[in-house]
């Protein structure tokens, strides 16, 4: 089934008597890490509990649910002819965590010397991530950015020496250096920086309404800070930059400050269903 029929499918499964009797459109899973999009009629205020949404012109707006997500949610519509709350509660999910023990510490915990560095890079993402625009590029059924393996999913975690250690965000694709990369949706390039200690060649895409797509560990940059780039467009190659052991893409979405899983906004390539993949330890 198309990926999109089906998380339309899925919501309508929740909530069908609401949809078709309030006119709100919504798709994405009710599921922690997922982004959820939805549509209302021009000109209606949109709140989640109580906190009001960027909602565009023609009524498109967006929300997620973070890694950890526990608690219910009211969604608020104030229309010019309707008022009406939908009730949410994010289905929990169980991650995948790796134990190791018996590394060397400088493997575990950074070197003191880098310390600033990191902080510096970490002040510069958040810069590049910071504004809500009106693009509209996170209206777009997205595809995937890169071919390859998948090595790595969204929400895993790994205990170094009894230290847990940052979840892992994103999603890794392996695939040899200089395999293409392409922007997923339409949006405009707000970082593109070659060399951040973690992360490596480092480019960051602004879709629309806080919504972003961050590509790690790239051996090119084929776009610059201000370019505009269309779905399908190449916007570098696969490398092995930063701290990375060997040549993948590893794909991330934000929306404002919440790390979701870019896995659910794509096709599930052949053999693979990234939802039930990541609910098993």
């Amino acid at each position: 089934m198309n990926r999109n029929l089906w998380l339309i499918a899925t919501w309508l499964c929740f909530s069908a008597t609401t949809l078709a009797e309030q006119h709100v459109e919504l798709n994405g899973l009710v599921l922690q890490g997922s982004l959820l999009r939805g549509k209302v009629e021009p000109n209606s205020t949109v709140t989640l509990n109580g906190k009001p949404l960027a909602v565009a012109k023609n009524g498109a707006f967006l929300f997620g649910f973070s890694r950890e997500e526990t608690q219910s949610f009211t969604l608020n519509v104030n229309g010019t002819t309707q008022a009406y709350s939908v009730d949410l509660q994010p289905e929990k999910r169980e991650y995948r965590i790796q134990r190791i023990d018996g590394l060397e510490q400088s493997k575990v915990t950074p070197p003191r010397e880098v310390l600033e560095r990191i902080r510096n890079d970490a002040a510069l993402v958040r810069k590049a991530r910071s504004e809500v625009s009106d693009l509209n590029g996170f209206q777009e059924v997205f595809i995937w950015p890169s071919e390859g393996v998948i090595t790595g999913v969204y929400g895993s975690q790994r205990v170094l020496n009894g230290k847990p250690s940052r979840p892992h965000y994103g999603i890794d694709i392996a695939s040899p250096q200089g395999t293409l990369v392409v922007a997923p949706a339409s949006g405009k390039v707000t970082m593109a920086h070659p060399d951040l200690y973690y992360s490596g060649g480092t480019i960051i895409i602004d879709h629309g309404l806080g919504l972003f797509s961050t590509f790690l560990h790239m051996h090119q940059l084929d776009v610059a800070v201000g370019d505009t780039v269309q779905q399908g467009q190449k916007i570098g190659e696969v490398g092995s930059t930063g701290r990375s052991t060997g040549a993948h893409l590893d794909w991330r979405i934000n929306w404002l400050n919440m790390r979701l899983d870019a896995a659910l906004l794509v096709e599930p390539r052949t053999g693979l269903d990234y939802v039930d993949k990541s609910l098993t330890q």
